[in-house]
Parts: structure tokens; C-alpha cells; sequence
């Protein structure tokens, strides 16, 4: 019995490793989901719990993974197990029933289940679950009491820290379908074969002598119009089909035309400043993207667009209280969350494919790269002297041409300072995950014990 309390404890600790992990490098994703289930339950005004529940969850997922697996403190760790699974397998049979929200969220973007998957699946952990609390009794804890709930709280201050980071800058793993290196025009297409949504179509009929109507399939819908007259037809979705891993891709400018196609399309450079709350965006951030966006006066191989999901009234009432002195498209919100975890955020494109992205906190000023070009832009936005004034009003010369640079010399370094810094956050990860096993081998965190 006691190798199957010890499969038990891996394979449920396990899966909250899992599941906390990849919650935690993606923090601000849990606060969304939270936010929806608030929203969905009519509880808007715990919505400021949102962030400080998917960091602070995530985190104490990943460490009861953890002090499963080590065998620490059992019977107490066994009993928090049960409280934990109980309340969340009520929670999602209720999700089901109702669906709220149709995806849980409890992995992530890294699989998305539905929520009767969910519950299926928590129904399955709770077999295991159930044989570590009915033989808590059996359990033992040999460890010093003391430094096993110091390596406990240390893990877990170290974990909420973790995932603090991830939603200061951007997830260390990237689950969603707008990662870097990604196609987006291949993301968005169905294969050849794949299933596509099924429809069933109601036809509304009303009789012309009794004024009574009836519903027909297209089968077997009237063909005698003399007695019949056609009313209205409801479509309703009874099987989903394939949907493409971005399927929701759209950037409009003010006359309701969309540029995607524009953008993925083009073979030079885009950069685009995203925010999914323009009221809510790093002010500081949107005013320094206006040299950005000034760059293009210069560069004839990049262009800058600015897209919100803020209405219209509100990005015009902004751009006016900063002088910002660039023009916002507009973009679905959920979209503009899935692209990037950052408001604002900035995406680099080209020929369709993703570069780069940064948050806001991490992406450099333009005189960073060159600082020259801030005093050119200075120089370009200036008003134009007297004489130069006379010449233009003259008809000397009608325009100034600024295509000075080519900003494909400075992609190296924009992205070699982005590897660089990912690069860094690998290490960190290695760094913590080596001195962990360090202090297993040193006993400084007991071994798994039986």
C-alpha cells in the first residue's frame, strides 16, 4: 500500500508542478480568467483580486506540487490536498453545469480544456488524492519541523517572486499562438480536410389560411407557395469545427478598413504599440513610442502602428492630454491580451512573421539604439525658419525627404539585446533549479521518502 500512497503523492504532485508552473510564467493570463469568472458570477467588485489570486495561486500550486513530492509534513499537506481538491472539483462540476467561461484556465495557455474536461480530470485526481488523505494515519514526518516549513515558505516566497517577474515583464514561455518566430498568416488558415462548423437551419413558415406558423428543416420545407409563406430562417451551431490557433487577427483604421492583410504583407518592418486598455497603459511608455512612430520620416523600411481596443472619443481624448502625435487603430481586446501581456506592448513584424516582442518596461528608447535619430526627429518636427518658410511658400521645393536610414542595420542589435535578456532568464531558471537539487544532494531539503 505504501508504493501506491507514493505513485499517489508523484503522480498528483506532478500535475500541480505542472499546473503551477505554467500558470505562474504567465500570471497576468490567470488575472484575466479570474476577472471573467468574477464578472461572470456578478462579483465585478473583487476584480482587484484578480492579479494578486493568479500570482499568488500559481504559486502555492507549484509548492504543494513540490512538498508532495518531497514528503513533507504529510498528514497536514495531505488534509490542505483534500480541502483544495474538494472546493475545486465542486467548483468545477457548477462550471460545467453552467459554463460561464468556457475555458477553465487551470492550465494555462499550455492546454486548454473545457470545463467538463476539467471536472473529469479533477474527478481522476481525487481517486489519488483520496488514498493520501484515508492513509494520512499511516504517514510519517521524520524531517526537523523547522526547516521543513523554512524550505516551504522559501520556495514559495520564491515562486510568488517568479511569476511576480513574468508579469513585470513577459511570459518566459510564450503558450499562445502569437510567439515569437510565428507565421501568423499559416496560424490563421484551416488544413485541407479539417472539419468545419455544422449548422442546422430552421425555415419559418406561415400558413395563409390559418396565420399560423410552423418550422421546416431543408428537407422538408413547403413547396407550395400558394399556401405557404416564408417568415424568417434561425441558424444553430451544432458541431464546432476546426479553428485555426489565430483566428481572431484583425486591425482597423478609423474608416472600418482592415489592415492585416496590408501588414502581413509587407516585406519591410512593423512595429506595432498594442494596448488593450488605452486608460490603463504606462503614460510614460505611449509618449516615448511617439518617436517610434516618428522614426518613420526617416526609415523607408518601417512603419508604426498604434492599436487599442479603447473606443474612438477615448484614444482621441488621450492622444490629446499626452500629444502623442500618432493615430490609434482599433483592435478586439481579447485579441490584443492574447498578443502580448503588456500595456502598453510592442510586436515587431515582418513578411507576416513575429521578431520580437517586448513589454513595455523592456523596450528601448529610440536613443538607446542610435542617438542621433532623436535629435533628427527634433529637427524634422521643428517648425521650419523664415527663410525656409519663404522658400516652401515659393514653391522652391514642396517637401523634405528624411529616408536617411535603413532600420534594418539596427534589428541585430534590437533583437540580439532581446535574446540576450531571454537568455538571462534561462540561466536564472537553471541557476534556481540547480541549487535546488544542490540541497537535495546535501540534505538540506530531505529526499523523497516513502
Amino acid at each position: 500500500m505504501k508504493y501506491i500512497r507514493l505513485l499517489s503523492r508523484l503522480i498528483v504532485g506532478m500535475v500541480f508542478i505542472f499546473s503551477g508552473f505554467v500558470k505562474a510564467v504567465d500570471p497576468l493570463g490567470s488575472a484575466y480568467k479570474f476577472a471573467d469568472y468574477f464578472t461572470a458570477f456578478k462579483l465585478g467588485f473583487l476584480e482587484f483580486l484578480a492579479l494578486p489570486m493568479g500570482i499568488f495561486l500559481s504559486a502555492f500550486e507549484l509548492i504543494l506540487g513540490l512538498t508532495l513530492i518531497l514528503g513533507y509534513r504529510r498528514k497536514t499537506i495531505f488534509q490542505v490536498l483534500m480541502w483544495f481538491m474538494s472546493f475545486f472539483t465542486l467548483l468545477t462540476f457548477i462550471l460545467a453545469l453552467f459554463n460561464p467561461v468556457t475555458d477553465c484556465g487551470c492550465f494555462g495557455d499550455a492546454i486548454i480544456l473545457t470545463n467538463w474536461q476539467t471536472f473529469f480530470k479533477n474527478v481522476v485526481l481525487m481517486v489519488f488524492v483520496l488514498i493520501l488523505y484515508f492513509g494520512r494515519n499511516n504517514a510519517y514526518d521524520s524531517g526537523p519541523v523547522l526547516r521543513e516549513w523554512m524550505v516551504v515558505g522559501i520556495l514559495f516566497v520564491s515562486a510568488s517572486l517568479f511569476s511576480f517577474w513574468n508579469y513585470r515583464h513577459l511570459p518566459m514561455i510564450d503558450f499562445r499562438p502569437y510567439d515569437v518566430g510565428t507565421v501568423i498568416m499559416e496560424e490563421m488558415e484551416i488544413p485541407n480536410g479539417m472539419p468545419v462548423d455544422e449548422y442546422m437551419t430552421t425555415l419559418i413558415y406561415r400558413d395563409k389560411e390559418t396565420g399560423k406558423t410552423s418550422s421546416f428543416t431543408m428537407e422538408d420545407y413547403p413547396k407550395d407557395t400558394l399556401q405557404w409563406e416564408f417568415v424568417d430562417s434561425e441558424s444553430k451551431l451544432v458541431k464546432r469545427g476546426y479553428e485555426p490557433p489565430i483566428h481572431d487577427f484583425a486591425i482597423m483604421d478609423p474608416y472600418g478598413s482592415d489592415l492585416v492583410d496590408e501588414i502581413l504583407s509587407d516585406g519591410e518592418y512593423s512595429l506595432i504599440m498594442i494596448s488593450n486598455k488605452l486608460d490603463d497603459a504606462d503614460k510614460d511608455a505611449l509618449i516615448h513610442a511617439g518617436e517610434w512612430s516618428q522614426l518613420e520620416i526617416f526609415a523607408s523600411d518601417f512603419s508604426f502602428y498604434a492599436v487599442t481596443a479603447a473606443t474612438s472619443a477615448e484614444a482621441e481624448s488621450i492622444s490629446t492630454e499626452l500629444d502623442l502625435g500618432y493615430p490609434f487603430l482599433a483592435g478586439d481586446e481579447i485579441m490584443l491580451k492574447t498578443i502580448v501581456r503588456s500595456n502598453p506592448g510592442f510586436m515587431l513584424v515582418k513578411n507576416g512573421i513575429i521578431l520580437g516582442k517586448w513589454a513595455y518596461r523592456d523596450f528601448p528608447l529610440l536613443e538607446q539604439l542610435d542617438p542621433h535619430w532623436s535629435e533628427l526627429i527634433g529637427n524634422a518636427s521643428a517648425p521650419l525658419d523664415e527663410e525656409a518658410q519663404l522658400l516652401m511658400d515659393a514653391g522652391a521645393y514642396e517637401e523634405f525627404s528624411f529616408d536617411m536610414v535603413e532600420f534594418d542595420h539596427f534589428i541585430p542589435e534590437l533583437l540580439l539585446n532581446e535574446g540576450a535578456r531571454k537568455q538571462e532568464n534561462g540561466v536564472s531558471l537553471a541557476f534556481i533549479l540547480a541549487l535546488i537539487m544542490v540541497l537535495l544532494l546535501t540534505g538540506y531539503i530531505s529526499p523523497v521518502r516513502v
